[in-house]
C-alpha cells in the first residue's frame, strides 16, 4: 500500500523524486509540477492537483461549508451526520459532540474509543466563558517504576516502555469526560446521544478507504507483539476487529460495543467506573498481569481546567490546554514567531520554514523536560508562556541556518530539577456554543487488549511515561502520563464590526469567539496548530485552504519519555515536506537539515469558524482523510 518513498541526501534528486512518486494513501497532498525556486515559493505560486473555477486561490482546494444554524466537522461522514441530527433535534453542541465521538469509536477505532482519553475546550455563550476539560486517566495506583522497568528490560532493551500490553494501560477517561461535559452543557438524555452509535453497531456501519487502510495495519502490529509476549492476550481483539478486518465498503458490526454503549446510556457514568462493567475490565486486566484495581476506576475523575491563551500579532488569541498535554508548545511557537514577518517571507519559503522549524525545536526542548502531570511535576504551566520568556527564546533563531543543537530554557531546567493516533472533531450550535474535542487510544488502535464482551480496546497511553526516576514524567502509580492530544480554540478581534459599533468615545475592540480547531497526529499536533494559525493570519488563507495547504513536520530532539541527561537535542533533525513544499528542499538541506519527501504524519484537520459579518458558521475538514464538514 505504501507507494511513497522517504528520500534524503542530494536535494536535487529529492525534489525530482517528490514530483514523480505516487502519494502514500494517508497523505493526499498537492503535487508540484516542477521544482520551484525559492523566489517563486515566496509568492505562494503552487500548482493545483486538479482544475476548478478560478477563485484567486493559489492552492487547489474545495470550498468551506457555510451554515447559518449549526455545523460539525469530524473524521467520518456518518459521525458528522449524527452530530447534525442531534443539533436539529434540539441538542446542544456538547450533545452533538458526544454523539459524534461515540459514533467515531465504532467506525474509527483506529484512532479512538471509550478505552481512551479525552480533552475538550467549550465556548459557552450563556456564561461568556471558555471551559477546558482534562479527561485523561492515570496509571494503576499499585504499579511501580520497577514494574515498568522490568517490562522495558524484557521487550525494549531497558530504554523505553513497551508499545502494547497491560503495562501501557491507564484508566480510560473518555466516558467520564462525556458525562462531565453533558452534566454542564447537555440538553438531551445521554441515552439519546448514544443511540445512533448503538444502532449502527448492531446493524453495520460503513468503513471508508483511509480508515480501512489504517485498520489493516492493526494485525501487523498486534500479532508479532502477541507472539513475543509483549501483548498478553489477543483473541478478544482478533474476534472483535480482525475476523476479518473490514475493507473499504465493508459494513462493520460490533454488537458487544452496542451493548456497552446502551448500558452506559441507561445507567450513566457509574456503570463504567463503579458498576459491573468496571469489575469486568479490572478482572480482565488482572488476569493478564496488570496491577489495576477496582479502586483505580472508582476513584477516577477528570478535571475542569483553565485554558492557557496567548495573543498573536494583536489579531488573535489562541488557547490550548496545559500539561500533562502538549498544547503549550503551540503557544510557545507562536510567541517565538511574532518577531518574524512571515507574510513578507512568503508561504513555503525557506526563511519562513526555517523560522517555524527552529521555533518548534526550541519549544519541544522545553516540552521534553517539563511537560508532565502538574500534580507530580511541581512545574507551573504558566512558566512556558511567562511574559518575555519566548521572546528571549526567539532571539536564538537565525532564519538563515539550522542551529546545530537546542536546549531548554534555564527557567524550565531549574523548575524541572527542583522537583499519533487520534480523532479530532468540532461542533457549533445555533446558540453560539462551540466544542473543540479530541479523543484517542494513542498508538495505532491502542494496547491490543479488549476486555471480555465489551467491544472496545484499552489505550496504550502509558507508553509515554519516562523510565528516568528523576524526570517529572517518570512512571509512578496513580499518575497521568504525558499526552499528545490537544484541542484548540481562538478568539479574534472583529475590527470592522467593532469600529461600526464604536461611539465618539474611543474603545478597544474586544476579542470574540472565532475558531474551534484541531489537528491529529502525535507530535505533529502543535506543529499543525501553528501552521493553521499562520496560514489564516499571516498568509491570508480561507478556512478550508488553510488545511489543504501543504504541510511540514519536523522530527528530532528529546521527548518527554527520554532521560533527563539524554543527549538527544544535538543535530538539526529531519524536516518532512509534502509535495507542495518540495521546492524548498534544496535550500533547507543547505541550511543543515536532513530533508525527506513526501511521507510524514501530516495529521488530520477539522475546524469551525464564526463569520462575524453574517453570523454564519464556516466548517472545514481534512482532505487527507475520510472526514466531512457539514451544517444546516
Amino acid at each position: 500500500m505504501k507507494l511513497a518513498l522517504i528520500l534524503t541526501g542530494a536535494a536535487a534528486l529529492l525534489v525530482a523524486a517528490c514530483v514523480s512518486q505516487a502519494a502514500e494513501p494517508e497523505v493526499a497532498s498537492p503535487a508540484p509540477v516542477a521544482e520551484a525556486p525559492a523566489t517563486e515559493l515566496k509568492n505562494a505560486a503552487f500548482p493545483m492537483t486538479g482544475q476548478r473555477p478560478e477563485s484567486g486561490n493559489p492552492i487547489a482546494t474545495r470550498s468551506a461549508v457555510i451554515a447559518p444554524n449549526g455545523a460539525a466537522a469530524t473524521a467520518h461522514p456518518l459521525a458528522t451526520q449524527t452530530a447534525l441530527d442531534v443539533l436539529k433535534a434540539g441538542g446542544s453542541a456538547v450533545d452533538a459532540a458526544i454523539a459524534a465521538n461515540a459514533m467515531l469509536g465504532l467506525v474509527e477505532p483506529t484512532g479512538n474509543g471509550i478505552g481512551g482519553d479525552l480533552y475538550a475546550i467549550v465556548w459557552d455563550p450563556a456564561t461568556q466563558k471558555l471551559y477546558g476539560y482534562n479527561g485523561s486517566g492515570r496509571s494503576p495506583m499499585d504499579a511501580t517504576l520497577a514494574d515498568a522497568q522490568a517490562k522495558a528490560d524484557q521487550f525494549k532493551d531497558g530504554k523505553s516502555l513497551p508499545s502494547f500490553g497491560t503495562i501501557t494501560v491507564t484508566v480510560p477517561g473518555t466516558v467520564d469526560g462525556w458525562f462531565a461535559l453533558h452534566g454542564r452543557f447537555g440538553k438531551r438524555p445521554m441515552a439519546d446521544n448514544l443511540a445512533p452509535a448503538v444502532k449502527y453497531a448492531r446493524e453495520g456501519a460503513p468503513i471508508p478507504e483511509m480508515i480501512a487502510w489504517y485498520w489493516s495495519r492493526g494485525p501487523l502490529r498486534f500479532e508479532p507483539a502477541h507472539e513475543r509476549g509483549e501483548l498478553e492476550e489477543y483473541e478478544n481483539a482478533r474476534n472483535t476487529y480482525f475476523d476479518p478486518a473490514p475493507v473499504e465498503g465493508s459494513l462493520f458490526r460490533n454488537p458487544d460495543l452496542a451493548n456497552t454503549l446502551e448500558r452506559i446510556g441507561k445507567h450513566g457514568r457509574s456503570e463504567f467506573y463503579n458498576g459491573a462493567m468496571a469489575r469486568t475490565m479490572v478482572a480482565y486486566l488482572r488476569r493478564h498481569g496488570s496491577k489495576m484495581k477496582y479502586e483505580d476506576f472508582t476513584t477516577h475523575t477528570g478535571d475542569w481546567v483553565e485554558p492557557i491563551c496567548v495573543e498573536y500579532r494583536g489579531e488573535v488569541k489562541v488557547c490550548e490546554l496545559g500539561p500533562n498535554t502538549q498544547g503549550v508548545a503551540a503557544l510557545q511557537m507562536l510567541e517565538m514567531l511574532e518577531r518574524f514577518d512571515l507574510k513578507a517571507m512568503g508561504f513555503g519559503s525557506p526563511d519562513a520554514l526555517t523560522a517555524m522549524v527552529e521555533a518548534k525545536r526550541l519549544a519541544f526542548a522545553d516540552r521534553a523536560l517539563g511537560y508532565a502531570d502538574p500534580a507530580y511535576s511541581g512545574i507551573d504551566p504558566s512558566l512556558f508562556v511567562a511574559p518575555g520568556y519566548n521572546a528571549k527564546r526567539s532571539a536564538l533563531i537565525d532564519v538563515t541556518r539550522a542551529a546545530p543543537s537546542v536546549a531548554p530554557g534555564t527557567e524550565i531546567t531549574d523548575a524541572a530539577l527542583r522537583d499519533g493516533d487520534t480523532t479530532y472533531l468540532t461542533v457549533a450550535d445555533k446558540d453560539g456554543m462551540m466544542v473543540s474535542l479530541i479523543q484517542s487510544n494513542y498508538r495505532g488502535m491502542g494496547s491490543g487488549l479488549v476486555p471480555d464482551r465489551l467491544g472496545f480496546m484499552f489505550q496504550d497511553r502509558g507508553e509515554l511515561f519516562s523510565l528516568d526516576p528523576a524526570h517529572p514524567n517518570a512512571f509512578e502509580g496513580g499518575k497521568r502520563p504525558f499526552h499528545t492530544i490537544i484541542p484548540a480554540f481562538a478568539f479574534r478581534k472583529d475590527m470592522p464590526g467593532c469600529q461600526v459599533r464604536a461611539t465618539a468615545i474611543e474603545m478597544a475592540c474586544p476579542y470574540e469567539p472565532w475558531l474551534s480547531f484541531g489537528l491529529m497526529g502525535g507530535a505533529m499536533q502543535p506543529q499543525g496548530h501553528v501552521q493553521i494559525i499562520t496560514n489564516l493570519i499571516d498568509f491570508g488563507m480561507g478556512l478550508q485552504e488553510a488545511g489543504d495547504a501543504a504541510r511540514w513536520e519536523h522530527d528530532g530532539g528529546c521527548e518527554p519519555t527520554d532521560a533527563l541527561d539524554a543527549d538527544c537535542n544535538a543535530g538539526a533533525g529531519k524536516v518532512m515536506l509534502e509535495r507542495g513544499l518540495a521546492g524548498a528542499a534544496a535550500e533547507l538541506e543547505a541550511r543543515g537539515y536532513t530533508v525527506a519527501c513526501c511521507e510524514a504524519n501530516y495529521g488530520g484537520y477539522q475546524a469551525i469558524m464564526r463569520d462575524f459579518a453574517s453570523g454564519a458558521w464556516h466548517a472545514a475538514t481534512e482532505m487527507r482523510k475520510d472526514g466531512s464538514a457539514d451544517g444546516y
